[in-house]
């Protein structure tokens, strides 16, 4: 079970008198027509400015800790955080809770009275714990790490603000009368509740990985670093030019057909000038690694070769799913869980790759990194876990070289492609074919033709290595026109795959 969840202490700040504007404009949400005390209204004292700054701050301490961190998310405001948070605070109980919520949920508590208090002041009391907190690096944990708070101080205030991976947060805030916080009755108490998703504070892990900032973002970030952060910002939409050509332009999934009939243009015009207005294409299809839950067992996920890539959440460790083996893993085995007893990925979650192995005669039991297997002594189908590897291509980077093609099948590595490919497209970075494409294409050219990454950005980009075919088509898409071939011998051929 998590620790530091429901048990958590919270936080009660010194106190100081309110401006009497302030206070008047927060109680008058709270009072009858006739001029009583309302009971709870079910209305938040939150403004749009007290989000703002409750985010900002948020983001600004997540990103000065110390020692730097090298997977701190960038956290965003949660609407239905909020609500909920709003739902407890209206109780106006100095405690944790609701407890249906806590198991899912992070929760940082604070409350005052008297003197006006921005709602910042508690979110920076409890950073300032970091005071008494020491943090774990990884040679001290083994496999768990130590939580170390110095005596009787508390101290998951902090570790649940800057924990990397809960990057949503809502806040609420209450003006609960005659509330008891803890021995005594405070008459006005201005009662702030914040909830984070994913939860934060799990046993025997260290709230971020040190390491320089934003060296292991998480691939679905793309690589995007913003003031030491990971950051998944929008992705902009690129203005489309269109110019004027006499002759009627072809569809823009087919060319062939229409460049026979106008053998005098030549590759550039065609590229340059003709299908400026095709428009940018992202297929449905280009999403091949899977985000799973710690209890998805692999038998119940699809097969083939789009399905062994998997991400796996945070917290795994305290699943009760099985796991069944050792390093080779039946089919009925959580995929999660069999990952932290390999060692592949630890209590943070993070990604994987698998390879099915046929059928095994028996599968050994035993404990590793604090999961433990049961054995099986009958015959059963068996997969392995191993490590996502990333590698950084350039524009020209084909598949290839890139990818194994040998049997038994094994896995490519994430690719992560520069930007502006497109500038830098010419004959020494071909792309051959529509979707599938011959194996000497470049890589991320395929992705910008395929609509899996955007030219100006780059991104990181999964790749599935496939059978050769017979023919390849040529089209243009996303600023990009593929070449066609037909039998080219001794070639293998793949497709290209967005990353969550």
């Amino acid at each position: 079970h998590p620790a530091f969840t429901s048990s958590t202490p919270v936080n009660v700040l010194p106190t100081a008198p309110w401006p009497s504007s302030d206070l008047h404009t927060v109680l008058e949400k709270h009072m009858q027509s006739d001029g009583t005390r309302a009971a709870h209204t079910g209305r938040t004292d939150i403004t749009a400015n007290d989000r703002q700054a409750i985010l900002d701050l948020h983001n600004q301490l997540r990103a000065q800790v110390h020692p730097p961190a090298s997977n701190m998310e960038y956290m965003v405001w949660d609407s239905e955080l909020e609500r909920m948070a709003e739902e407890w605070a209206e109780t106006c109980m100095w405690e944790h809770g609701p407890a249906s919520l806590l198991p899912h949920i992070g929760q940082n508590l604070g409350v005052h009275w008297g003197r006006y208090r921005p709602p910042t002041s508690h979110v920076q009391a409890w950073y300032d714990e970091v005071r008494d907190y020491s943090f774990p690096y990884p040679q001290e944990c083994r496999p768990h790490c130590p939580f170390k708070c110095t005596g009787a101080q508390v101290c998951t205030h902090y570790t649940q603000l800057v924990w990397a991976t809960s990057s949503r947060v809502g806040c609420a805030i209450h003006v609960c009368y005659d509330m008891k916080v803890g021995e005594q009755i405070w008459g006005k108490a201005v009662y702030l509740v914040c909830n984070y998703s994913p939860k934060g504070n799990w046993w025997g892990s260290a709230p971020y990985k040190p390491g320089a900032s934003c060296s292991a973002c998480p691939p679905s970030y793309g690589g995007v670093c913003k003031n030491s952060l990971c950051y998944r910002g929008a992705v902009p939409q690129p203005e489309l030019h269109v110019t004027a050509f006499m002759t009627p332009l072809p569809a823009c999934h087919s060319l062939q057909a229409w460049r026979g009939e106008h053998p005098v243009l030549t590759r550039r015009q065609l590229s340059e000038n003709s299908l400026r207005n095709c428009p940018i294409i992202t297929l449905p299809w280009t999403f091949t690694a899977q985000l799973v839950t710690c209890d998805t067992k692999l038998r119940d996920q699809c097969k083939g070769t789009p399905c062994n890539r998997y991400e796996c959440p945070a917290g795994c460790v305290d699943s009760t799913a099985k796991v069944v083996g050792t390093v080779h893993y039946d089919m009925q085995s959580s995929i999660c869980r069999v990952g932290l007893h390999s060692g592949v990925i630890d209590n943070g979650g993070g990604w994987l790759d698998i390879t099915r192995q046929g059928r095994k005669d028996f599968f050994i039991k035993s404990q590793k990194h604090g999961v433990q297997s049961i054995g099986k002594f009958q015959s059963a189908n068996a997969f392995t876990v191993s490590k996502l590897i990333v590698k950084v291509a350039t524009c020209e980077s084909a598949a290839a070289v890139l990818c194994p093609y040998q049997a038994p099948g094994r896995h490519c590595p994430r690719i992560y492609c520069p930007p502006n490919c497109l500038r830098e497209h010419s004959w020494t970075s071909r792309v051959i074919g529509t979707r599938t494409y011959l194996d000497r294409s470049s890589v991320c050219g395929a992705a910008v033709h395929a609509g899996v990454i955007r030219n100006e950005l780059g991104g990181y980009v999964d790749v599935m290595p496939t059978s050769s075919r017979n023919q390849y088509i040529s089209s243009y898409q996303n600023g990009m026109l593929s070449e066609s071939l037909q039998n080219p011998p001794g070639a293998m051929a793949f497709r290209v795959f967005a990353v969550i």
